[in-house]
């Protein structure tokens, strides 16, 4: 069982499941979205999460026909997005977790569209575009 918190406290959750998938995402968007050079994400079961305490501090706004990202409405953290092409999961922003995780970040995304100050961690794998598996992924998760 993981448990996460905003900033400020006001919106906590569960998750009862594994988080899948987990990328460093480097796409203008998550770089907007987190305020950093990135946005690390992963998978989590619709099922498997679950708001806690502040479902009414939860906001959302949409970035694109069908996704969806979560936020506080009082401190603004990211908490998640959700997206049609994945109606059974939830991509939850890692740096909402309080608990430590067992899964680990599997690659680097987006990489040409990442802050030119950047430096890349080199042991992971870099992509332009989705990992390689993605499709398979959304299409296994529908």
């Amino acid at each position: 069982m993981y448990k996460g918190s905003c900033l400020c406290g006001k919106v906590t959750a569960e998750i009862a499941g594994p988080i899948e998938s987990i990328i460093h995402c480097h796409c203008s968007k998550c770089r907007k979205n987190s305020g950093t050079a990135f946005s690390t994400n992963g998978f989590v079961l619709k099922a498997h999460f679950k708001i806690t305490k502040g479902q009414n501090y939860l906001g959302e706004y949409e970035t694109s026909p069908g996704k969806r990202r979560y936020f506080c409405k009082t401190c603004a953290s990211p908490i998640y997005s959700a997206s049609s092409t994945t109606p059974n999961y939830i991509r939850l922003r890692l740096g909402f977790l309080d608990s430590d995780i067992e899964e680990r970040p599997k690659s680097h995304n987006f990489v040409n569209s990442k802050a030119n100050w950047e430096v890349f961690e080199a042991t992971l794998p870099h992509y332009e575009e989705h990992e390689p598996g993605r499709e398979n992924f959304q299409q296994k998760t529908q």
